[in-house]
């Protein structure tokens, strides 16, 4: 039977294509040409949303061949000339309450790991380094609280690109970490809401103007990880990548010594609003100028 043959070849490439999905994984970090499955883990996170993400593609496609089988057997079974009188049956107990009961089993079964990978994503651990990325039109700045040091992260344009370095993805300046460290990232937009992406830590929050958001990771292997701003944030949205170079505690104080230096932030240098607040004038100056100009 040529539908029922098509049937077949078709279910066959669906098991083959998720059989084989696995041998197309995206480099680390980094996506790759043709990648059919999540980028490569690097924190305990992100292994949770692989698994969670491979337990739900085969249950679908358990459930797709089921009902595939279901449909071939009443085309082959019911069809009219295999079966010329057909049945009255209208109603069957057993069948009612299976297929009400293994649905709802299905679903507990699905919202347990759910919920559990969800708390596991919002409860931050206790964090050896805490970073904060600030969204910007169409930049990131990253500032090291407790390092007193900020600096902003650009993306390198396509005519600059050095060997080695991605289009779209590379930029100036880093956001490093090291290694196999909990780093709490506290996000938040200057002027539109952003989105803080970086997918092989299993990242991702909204920078919103105004409120603190915060998230976390814990990069147990060293390498250069992108991400980017995955909310519709303007013009320029497509061209403000994530750059996060995880390294070793060694390299990562050399850097934090250079970057002291480089990008240290002088506590004693007035912010844009204490300026303005100074240069307004005496609340009794005021007064004298009103009085003049009546």
């Amino acid at each position: 039977m040529p539908v029922l043959k098509r049937l077949i070849a078709f279910a066959v490439t669906g098991v083959t294509i998720l059989v084989g999905s696995g041998a197309a994984l995206a480099w680390l970090g980094q996506p790759t040409e043709w990648g059919m499955s999540l980028q490569q883990s690097a924190t305990p996170v992100m292994d949770d949303i692989v698994w969670f993400h491979d337990f739900l593609l085969w249950l679908i496609a358990a459930i797709v061949l089921f009902v595939l089988v279901l449909l071939v057997i009443v085309m082959v079974r019911f069809n009219a000339r295999a079966n010329p009188v057909p049945s009255r049956t209208t109603h069957n107990t057993f069948i009612e309450v299976l297929w009400t009961v293994v649905p709802v089993v299905i679903l507990v079964a699905i919202a347990v790991p759910s919920f559990r990978l969800l708390f596991y994503e919002l409860k931050v651990p206790k964090p050896d380094i805490t970073v904060k990325a600030t969204g910007k039109q169409w930049f990131w700045s990253y500032s090291y609280p407790d390092a007193k040091i900020e600096f902003d992260s650009l993306m390198v344009q396509t005519k600059d690109l050095k060997q080695g370095q991605l289009r779209l993805l590379s930029v100036d300046n880093e956001l490093v970490v090291p290694v196999n460290k909990v780093i709490r990232v506290e996000v938040i937009g200057a002027d539109v809401i952003h989105s803080f992406s970086v997918p092989s830590f299993g990242i991702k929050i909204d920078a919103i103007p105004g409120r603190l958001n915060e998230t976390w990771f814990k990069a147990e292997r060293e390498g250069m990880y992108y991400g980017q701003c995955s909310q519709l944030c303007g013009r320029d949205h497509a061209f403000m990548p994530i750059a996060v170079h995880v390294v070793s505690e060694k390299e990562y104080s050399a850097w934090l010594d250079m970057a002291k230096k480089k990008f240290a932030v002088d506590d004693a240098a007035p912010t844009p609003a204490t300026a303005a607040a100074d240069a307004k004038p005496p609340a009794d100056k005021v007064a004298d100028v009103g009085s003049a100009i009546k």
